[in-house]
């Protein structure tokens, strides 16, 4: 009696299991995705903005909520935040207020230099830097103002940086991060890449700008220090620390934390092996809580600060997964509050103990849909390299994998070129999304991605078409071994780098892959090289620019490594996606790879986004995004 008990039940399991239902683009726009603003004041309460996407209107609500950092209820916030969250804007003695304003100092437009001429829509430039992300320039730029608490804000307040061509908060990505007030209420310190033109297209070189509030005077608080130096922040205590990057012009270098007492100056993680996504300063000062990538994952770390002495600081590791602490959020005692994903979760917030790194989930925001989610398996493997090396490489699995059925494999490529392939939870590149669609997922931890030494991370600069393709072609012969996969359905897919290495495995595959689907991707380093607008990005990782013969590491990026010089091997069908937005990298990229494609007679298709630009951003392009994506492999998978 007791074993038919047992089989029914397993039975009742399986159908319970069959009947879960899977993830779809439409439910994936439905989840409701969540952020964290911040510890309250008293560091009670944890104040997270929840966002619910609406497709059918294309757009997303907002609501924020207070959720106590030992866990209970959220509660709807319906006053200002004035009273809850510290304001970084705001000075710390009450007094004074930074408010960041456009302003005009550059003739652009037709009209500025033909007054009489107001109905022109020209644009004159005379040096480089005319467009940048996804905004022609317009001779307007973002400057910090300082102003009584009283001033009705816009318009009024001191300019600290009158006449400048320059941005901060910087452009496209700089946010109240680029600016912070000192302790005392008496400067300002804010971040600024102060060149112009040419100059600011090839260099990374921003700075730390210390504004004397009373005198007026500005200050470079990091002269000579050459790449990105950002995120300014004060400890309780005065002690300043921000991330900074050596190479000028290396986008991608170790981020280290740099801290500033008085005159001597610290980097606090020089001698540890890894780069920095973010940091906070403890509440005691004493400590810096950071995270960062690591084998595959981000995780929450600490490092010492020795203040004067000369100790060497120590880098702690805190937790420990196959999840993503993806942002910190603030300090609540002996726990940092946080968010947390992973590759079957979107983010929520969690705790964590500092002591032993454990962590407590304080929100529950999509649970009721994942609990009716079949959730697909991720399994880390470690694949040897053709160079000896070990390559941890992430396989996620369809929900309802059976290992006596063959399935279709995807090759994911994963885009920077080094930007690290953790678990993260993404709306458009969803791996279990497709997953969910019956395909097994290999996404590998190939050359030029943190998290794996610093040597691993720059391995890729100069070598695109080298080693990290090499590393994708171990990943899918590895697992085309398996018998659970089927080795003549294997596709590769990928955006940005990842659109590069689908364009350039078109071309040397040898008839591993039946189908292809390149987004926003580089297909002819030439052309790239004169129309990318952050130059630096191409100075760096190509070597330098095409017409210098001299110049071997250059000329191999050129040469061998351009996608456009493989076509004549292109045999496979290919799905080019581009967004017409896109500056970084450019529209005739993808205009140029169909153009080929479609030649030399291959099943081909152009998807072009005109207003999206290197990512998808609306809700119904997205959807237009995935249900082509899926149809596409649906058709030539």
């Amino acid at each position: 009696m007791q074993r038919i008990i047992s089989v029914l039940c397993l039975i009742l399991l399986s159908v319970s299991l069959f009947a879960q239902d899977r993830m779809t683009p439409e439910l994936l726009w439905k989840l409701k995705r969540v952020s964290g603003l911040g510890v309250s004041i008293d560091r009670q309460q944890v104040i997270v903005n929840i966002s619910s996407p609406d497709a059918k209107e294309n757009k997303s609500t907002s609501v924020k909520y207070t959720i106590p950092v030992k866990g209970g209820e959220p509660e709807e916030i319906t006053t200002t935040l004035t009273n809850l969250l510290r304001d970084r804007s705001v000075s710390p003695d009450g007094k004074l207020k930074i408010t960041v304003q456009s302003v005009k100092v550059n003739k652009v437009a037709g009209k500025d230099f033909y007054p009489t001429l107001d109905k022109s829509n020209v644009q004159i430039y005379e040096s480089l830097n005319f467009r940048h992300w996804d905004t022609w320039e317009d001779g307007e730029f973002n400057h910090v103002f300082v102003h009584p608490i009283g001033d009705r804000e816009v318009g009024e307040g001191k300019d600290i940086m009158p006449n400048e061509p320059y941005d901060s908060p910087q452009q496209p990505f700089g946010g109240d991060e680029d600016f912070t007030w000192r302790p005392d209420s008496k400067r300002i310190v804010y971040v600024c890449k102060k060149k112009f033109g040419t100059a600011y297209a090839t260099s990374t070189n921003t700075d730390l700008y210390e504004y004397d509030v009373q005198s007026g005077v500005t200050v470079n608080l990091t002269e000579g220090m050459l790449g990105y130096d950002t995120h300014p922040e004060y400890s309780a205590t005065g002690v300043l620390a921000w991330l900074s990057m050596k190479r000028d012009g290396y986008e991608a270098d170790k981020n280290d934390i740099i801290v500033r007492n008085g005159n001597v100056t610290t980097n606090l993680t020089q001698q540890w092996d890894g780069t920095v996504n973010s940091f906070v300063w403890s509440i005691d000062s004493k400590k810096i809580y950071f995270n960062a990538p690591v084998d595959g994952t981000i995780q929450l770390f600490e490092v010492d600060y020795p203040g004067f002495t000369k100790k060497m600081p120590v880098v702690k590791q805190i937790t420990r997964g196959d999840f993503d602490v993806a942002a910190l959020v603030g300090q609540s005692g002996n726990s940092m509050i946080v968010t947390r994903t992973d590759m079957n979760h979107a983010a929520e917030i969690y705790s964590v103990n500092l002591a032993n790194g454990e962590m407590k989930q304080l929100t529950h925001i999509n649970d009721a849909v994942y609990s009716k989610l079949a959730l697909s398996k991720v399994e880390k493997r470690m694949i040897p390299t053709t160079d000896g090396k070990q390559m941890l490489t992430w396989v996620v699995y369809p929900p309802d994998f059976d290992p006596a059925k063959k399935y279709p494999t995807l090759l994911y490529c994963q885009g920077g070129p080094q930007s690290a392939l953790t678990q993260f939870y993404s709306y458009r590149w969803n791996l279990q999304l497709i997953a969910a669609n019956g395909y097994i997922v290999v996404a590998p931890n190939r050359r030029g991605m943190p998290g794996h030494g610093v040597a691993w991370n720059e391995q890729i600069s100069k070598d695109h078409g080298g080693q990290a393709i090499s590393d994708y072609i171990s990943a899918i012969d590895a697992l085309a071994k398996e018998p659970f996969v089927d080795p003549t359905r294997l596709g590769a897919v990928g955006a940005s780098y990842g659109g590069y290495s689908v364009f350039f495995l078109a071309g040397v595959h040898n008839n591993r892959f039946k189908t292809f689907i390149a987004h926003d991707g580089i297909f002819n380093t030439k052309s790239m090289y004169g129309s990318t607008e952050e130059l630096f990005f191409v100075d760096w990782d190509y070597g330098g620019n095409y017409w210098d013969k001299t110049n071997a590491a250059a000329q191999k990026s050129y040469t061998q490594f351009d996608p456009s010089s493989l076509v004549d091997k292109w045999n496979t069908p290919i799905l080019i996606f581009q967004g017409g937005r896109d500056y970084r990298v450019p529209d005739g990229q993808a205009f140029e790879a169909f153009t080929a494609a479609q030649l030399k007679g291959l099943k081909s298709k152009l998807v072009y986004l005109p207003t999206e630009n290197h990512w998808v951003l609306s809700a119904q392009n997205a959807l237009v995004w995935q249900s082509e994506f899926f149809k596409w492999l649906k058709e030539t998978l």
